[in-house]
């Protein structure tokens, strides 16, 4: 069975901050960092160390709240490693109103649905958040 880090790094997110947890560990991978990154950017992550040595790295993420409500309260996976989806710059929509985030890798790097608009880049989309 092929697993998907991308899936179960962003369900673990999830499941975290709705259980109200302080901080999810993850596996490390440079993909996963620059998501990371690009979510504490976005407000939906407080901060992000990287720990351990060599081959036994990991993320530490600290998830944010407001009051006691979670900042993330949804993710829905687009693009699969089974299907490969890819957007160009017209097909990117804000997501819940502008309320949420769709994350895209693209040419330029890891960024949100905004960004690639003002860039005028297209590229995949991995997921959205809300």
């Amino acid at each position: 069975m092929v697993r998907d880090p991308i899936s179960d790094f962003i369900i673990q997110l999830k499941n975290g901050s709705t259980a109200g947890k302080e901080s999810v560990t993850v596996s490390f991978s440079k993909l996963k960092f620059a998501i990371a990154q690009t979510l504490e950017k976005e407000g939906y992550l407080s901060t992000i160390a990287k720990k351990g040595k060599k081959t036994k790295k990991y993320l530490e993420v600290t998830l944010k709240y407001e009051g006691k409500a979670p900042r993330i309260s949804g993710v829905e996976r687009i693009s699969r490693l089974s299907q490969r989806l890819y957007f160009k710059v017209k097909d990117i929509h804000s997501v819940k109103y502008g309320h949420g985030a769709t994350i895209l890798t693209t040419p330029k790097g890891i960024m949100t649905d905004r960004e690639a608009r003002k860039n005028n880049v297209g590229g995949e989309p991995l997921f959205k958040i809300w």
